[in-house]
């Protein structure tokens, strides 16, 4: 069950009266029993995954704040890491180490025998296993006391805002909320609301839409070549954005419905003037999260320049296979790495030729980054789309093929035989999109939305829920990352 589903829509009206009308001291109940659902209706087994790393996260949590000795904490913590990443390998990853081994038995002449069984991804275990493990590290660090309520904490790892697809939360800043006194305040009501109408704005109108399009270019990469690839490319830049900032607004959206606070998971990425500030910017919950669980333990920026370097291309290529058991994924993540060790390389020969073209501190400088930022992160989304790594190889040879005769509107013709106007629709969606990132926080204008005159509120709102009616694309196309 997906946000833009109508049994998500039409249950949570009853869950918000649910939680509203019960004492404080009891509104974890129909919030957990609404998360278990959730999981129920993708799939019966899910609740046995999350319910068995729940209660193993929250024993050996309670472990460790039951003794002192640094030698049994250290076990609690292990036992805690390996159980709940071992079930994340089991599940995700297991099926790409079999290719794996099986590719290297090949290589040297022996045979194989060996078969990984097919197991059903659990939605959203790539979130709350990070969410596991952070929590554990957190307690063995002292930041956080061992979580007592049971209810509590079993929410915390299976709340359904940010189930699916995140933001990945921390025990700190999400479980004292279900301790503190909640009343109805309309004015955040009426703020949650906003958020999901304009994430499923983004999401069914804008990233459906486009994917159209991405999906039958990067479905077929021999069959398409120059602009075709680099206008695909381009929507596949958008479409990320619009599809996973779109949940993440949902996600806030919702949690605001019953008083809580989800972390914001963009900072108007595609302003970034780098590679290393736009990962600050984009998927924030992650990123912080790498930062803090591996890059800092490693070393972070505390070494030499060799091992930063080094520091700084593992974290990317876990980043890369947390995102997908496949070679793409590595790849991509390996991308995101090299491009952020040649930044740091080249910063001084940057600045130098900033100050021979008196470009310091200037707009110009600044649109050469956040242009420069946005290709190279664009031309990354190549790997993140492809269904494999000759395929990406295809598209990319292809995309540098100009004056083929290739139809550039011909991947509309699966949604609609007006592919012009597909076209022109699109392009000024993203124009739309372009222009509400430029406002405050990537999020629509203060100004129409919130701070504006009534009238003006209201139909903007009007216009956004017609939008989504009549433009959104009919089929319920899942979001990217509850895939992960």
């Amino acid at each position: 069950m997906s946000f833009n589903s109508l049994p998500f829509l039409g249950a949570l009206p009853f869950v918000v009266v649910a939680y509203w009308v019960l004492p404080q001291r009891h509104r974890w109940l129909p919030l957990l029993m609404a998360s278990y659902g959730f999981c129920t209706t993708c799939a019966p087994t899910f609740l046995l995954w999350i319910t068995s790393s729940t209660l193993v996260t929250y024993a050996l949590g309670r472990g460790m704040g039951w003794t002192s000795h640094p030698a049994g904490r250290k076990v609690l913590l292990a036992l805690g890491v390996v159980s709940n990443l071992g079930l994340l390998f089991a599940l995700k990853y297991l099926g790409f180490a079999d290719e794996i081994l099986r590719a290297l038995f090949d290589y040297v002449g022996l045979t194989y025998r060996l078969t990984a069984p097919n197991l059903l991804l659990p939605v959203g275990i790539s979130f709350y296993t990070l969410q596991s493990v952070g929590y554990l590290l957190d307690v063995y660090r002292g930041n956080v006391e061992p979580e007592k309520h049971l209810g509590f904490f079993a929410l915390f790892t299976a709340f359904f805002a940010k189930l699916a697809a995140g933001p990945i939360e921390r025990a700190g800043h999400l479980i004292p909320q279900f301790r503190e006194i909640h009343s109805l305040d309309t004015a955040r009501l009426f703020s949650g609301l906003r958020l999901m109408l304009w994430g499923m704005f983004k999401k069914v109108v804008i990233a459906d839409r486009l994917a159209v399009y991405v999906n039958a270019v990067f479905g077929d990469p021999g069959g398409h070549t120059g602009w075709t690839i680099v206008i695909a490319t381009l929507f596949s830049a958008a479409h990320i954005y619009s599809d996973f900032s779109g949940y993440s607004d949902i996600a806030v959206g919702v949690a605001r419905l019953f008083g809580l606070e989800l972390i914001q998971n963009f900072r108007q990425p595609y302003l970034a003037s780098s590679v290393s500030d736009f990962w600050r910017r984009w998927h924030v919950s992650l990123s912080s999260w790498l930062r803090d669980y591996v890059y800092i333990p490693l070393g972070g920026s505390r070494v030499a320049r060799w091992r930063r370097d080094l520091n700084v291309l593992i974290v990317f290529l876990v980043s890369g296979l947390w995102h997908g058991a496949d070679w793409t994924f590595v790849l991509w993540g390996a991308l995101h790495g090299l491009y952020i060790v040649l930044e740091g390389r080249g910063k001084s020969i940057f600045d130098r030729l900033a100050r021979v073209f008196r470009l310091e501190h200037t707009a110009v400088r600044a649109a050469i980054g956040i242009v420069t930022t946005f290709l190279l992160v664009s031309f990354s989304w190549i790997f993140f789309y492809a269904r494999s790594v000759p395929d990406a190889l295809l598209l990319i040879r292809n995309m540098v093929r100009f004056g083929s005769g290739t139809d550039v509107l011909a991947p509309w013709a699966g949604l609609t035989s007006a592919t012009m106007t597909e076209m022109v629709l699109a392009w000024g969606l993203i124009g739309l999109l372009a222009l509400v990132h430029l406002g405050r926080d990537g999020r629509l204008p203060r100004a129409t939305l919130v701070a504006g005159r009534i009238g003006v509120r209201w139909a903007a709102y009007l216009l956004l829920a017609l939008a989504i009616m009549n433009l959104g694309v009919a089929n319920e196309l899942p979001f990217v990352y509850a895939g992960f």
